[in-house]
């Protein structure tokens, strides 16, 4: 990318602060889990590999795992993280592990369970310095390092689209969750990952691009081209390079590997230069090897 003028000044997003909504998507979960039978337990969500008990067992475990990590610093033995591959395959050994360990349990008992990991991982989210650093980077955005009001906003996503995969499922999807209250910062923290995803396309200093989520809870994000890197800011030019306009009942699923690329296009308006306005639909805000 070429320099850009000194006074051609960028403002990055500002913070997403989500601690105060644990206690509300966790609520639902909560309420949504206690209304399924038998057979919704073992309804297959849009993850391939796990039916609605392996998500609850799923949510149970990264509840219990983020507090014993998280407050309690207790760190179990890990192999050499040296790359994102190592990392994600990390994270899906934990998770699978735990996912297999969790879904023995009777739904009884996961949700007696649920209900104390929920309590103790909405008090530590918390009681965090927003703005001190976390003990681990927010991975699929490209940090090493971040801060937690960033790792908790990542850790809300992961609460509010899980629950959306077993609603999904069961065919309840839940208005009350579907506000702009509570989806538009899990948006926000999802697309806080386009300037990794976008890290290997090239366009010249200043090129805006847009993306909008159209619906309610969306909203719009510029994409601008700096002077080493892509920056989300606040303000783009009034004709960007390419515009994305993704509606907001398909936009969890397109960053959640939730929905095939192919149909996630379709429903998805483009406009502009293609090349720019595409990497959008491959934006990937969750840990996956």
């Amino acid at each position: 990318m070429t320099p850009r003028p000194a006074t051609d000044r960028i403002s990055p997003l500002k913070p997403i602060f989500t601690a105060h909504l644990f206690p509300k998507v966790d609520g639902m979960l909560l309420e949504l889990l206690r209304s399924l039978s038998p057979e919704d337990w073992e309804k297959q969500t849009v993850s391939p590999k796990w039916k609605v008990k392996d998500v609850a067992a799923h949510l149970l475990d990264t509840a219990l795992r983020g507090v014993s990590f998280g407050r309690d610093g207790y760190l179990p033995p890990a192999p050499t993280l040296d790359s994102p591959a190592a990392l994600g395959a990390y994270i899906n050994r934990l998770n699978d592990e735990g996912t297999r360990v969790y879904r023995r349990l009777s739904p009884e008992v996961l949700l007696l369970l649920m209900g104390m990991a929920c309590q103790q991982l909405s008090e530590y989210h918390a009681q965090r310095d927003p703005f001190a650093q976390a003990p681990y980077g927010v991975s699929w955005a490209g940090e090493e390092k971040s801060a937690n009001w960033f790792d908790t906003a990542r850790e809300y996503t992961e609460r509010w689209h899980h629950q959306q995969q077993i609603r999904l499922a069961n065919e309840r999807p839940g208005p009350g969750i579907l506000t702009r209250e509570l989806y538009f910062p899990v948006l926000d923290c999802f697309l806080r990952g386009l300037p990794f995803t976008y890290r290997n396309v090239s366009a010249e200093a200043g090129t805006t691009i847009r993306i909008t989520v159209s619906g309610e809870c969306g909203g719009g994000w510029n994409l601008r081209s700096g002077d080493t890197a892509w920056v989300l800011t606040e303000h783009g030019q009034d004709q960007p390079a390419a515009e994305t306009i993704i509606p907001q009942e398909i936009a969890w699923r397109i960053f959640t590997k939730g929905i095939d690329p192919a149909t996630a296009k379709s429903q998805c308006k483009i406009t502009g230069d293609a090349a720019l306005a595409l990497p959008v639909l491959r934006l990937v805000s969750i840990v996956s090897a």
